[in-house]
């Protein structure tokens, strides 16, 4: 890491707002309030007939309350990593990461898929992969776009991320690229600090986000395999697929329940409770499948010996919740799978005692760093 600092460190138990309580408490609820609003607009317009999100996008010229979701999001990375890089911008990782990602949600997660319609195209999100973009692999959707856009979204998804995994560890999407870390990296970073780092809630997290990724799994799977078997009027197709959107199929209450509540109404509305990463760290099955592979991977972070003073500023503000601090303390260099290698642990370090590192594989590196190396 490149000119460590700790840019209102000093400051954050001071805020009330950063804190778990009353502040915190409201508003979060204005946003659960927002998602609750923004994806069931049309149930409220069936029984009061107003559509104060859908209007407001038509007044600005946009196509749908979609693309104001979507320019309200790109308004919330912008003024969250400026806010960021006000307090961490020391640090010439932080500076080019948060740059990065912004730009990507913008011209890939906004501007992209808002441009090709106009000429003829068709709406692609190309910084999201499979499963995240739990859709991209159904049939239907594969068949739907041009050979082009769904050749890129298979070898994205099933070649290219898992090998940048290998090589690069899971940053280079989930803190880099993903929209969904880049709203946790910026807009949420003031609440970084409230990830719970408790062993119940490490415990709940193994078991939460690999029972979401092997759901995204078989589901797909079940909807690839009715979309061979062919027959609509069948009872598989009507459990697995559904006739209708709202038919509690499968594919529905998938698209409900992880696609909507948790990745909107919980991962985004209790930030200030719980934490900027509770989608990311708890439910997102591509973070699960990329930490999988990040554990067999290049990706570590490395503790130089006998330097750790426990200050434990790493573990208050890593935002996966991770005691980076006890690994410090045993000199233990180590690889977790959760990590998304935002680089604030080793930035907060005021010995520079951490550093992010992709090396070969670690059993070849013991011998030469002289360290006990940990996989979790």
């Amino acid at each position: 890491m490149d000119q460590q600092g700790q840019n209102g460190l000093l400051t954050t138990y001071r805020e009330g707002w950063r804190k778990r309580g009353l502040s915190g408490i409201l508003i979060s609820l204005l946003l659960i309030g927002f998602y609750l609003f923004l994806y069931f607009e049309d149930k409220v317009h069936r029984y009061y007939h107003v559509r104060p999100l859908t209007d407001l996008a038509a007044s600005l010229g946009l196509r749908n309350r979609w693309y104001l979701y979507g320019f309200l999001y790109c308004a919330a990375m912008l003024f969250g990593a400026f806010y960021y890089l006000k307090r961490h911008g020391n640090s010439r990782y932080n500076r080019i990461r948060i740059s990065v990602n912004v730009a990507v949600q913008v011209m890939l997660g906004f501007l992209l898929p808002f441009i090709m319609p106009l000429f003829g195209g068709t709406e692609f999100y190309a910084s999201y992969f499979w499963p995240l973009k739990y859709d991209y692999l159904y049939p239907h959707t594969l068949q739907d776009l041009p050979l082009y856009l769904a050749v890129y979204t298979i070898a994205g998804s099933l070649i290219a991320a898992p090998l940048l995994a290998f090589f690069f560890g899971k940053r280079w999407y989930c803190s880099w690229v993903c929209g969904c870390g880049g709203l946790a990296n910026t807009f949420g970073d003031p609440w970084r600090h409230l990830s719970s780092k408790t062993t119940r809630s490490w415990r709940f997290e193994q078991v939460s986000v690999h029972t979401v990724m092997f759901l995204a799994i078989a589901s797909t799977a079940l909807i690839g395999l009715d979309y061979l078997m062919d027959n609509k009027s069948s009872a598989f197709h009507a459990v697995v697929s559904g006739n209708r959107w709202d038919d509690w199929s499968i594919k529905y209450v998938y698209g409900l329940g992880v696609g909507a509540i948790l990745s909107g109404v919980a991962g985004t509305g209790l930030y200030p409770l719980l934490g900027p990463r509770v989608w990311c760290r708890n439910f997102c099955p591509m973070a699960a499948m990329l930490g999988l592979i990040q554990k067999l991977g290049r990706y570590r972070i490395r503790v130089k010996p006998d330097m750790c003073i426990s200050c434990g500023n790493c573990s208050t503000y890593c935002e996966m919740g991770i005691d980076v601090r006890s690994y410090a303390q045993n000199n233990e260099s180590f690889t977790r799978a959760s990590c998304v290698g935002c680089g604030v642990c080793a930035h907060m370090c005021p010995r520079g005692v951490l550093k992010l590192e992709n090396v070969k594989p670690l059993a070849t590196e013991k011998g030469r760093q002289g360290l006990p190396i940990v996989h979790l």
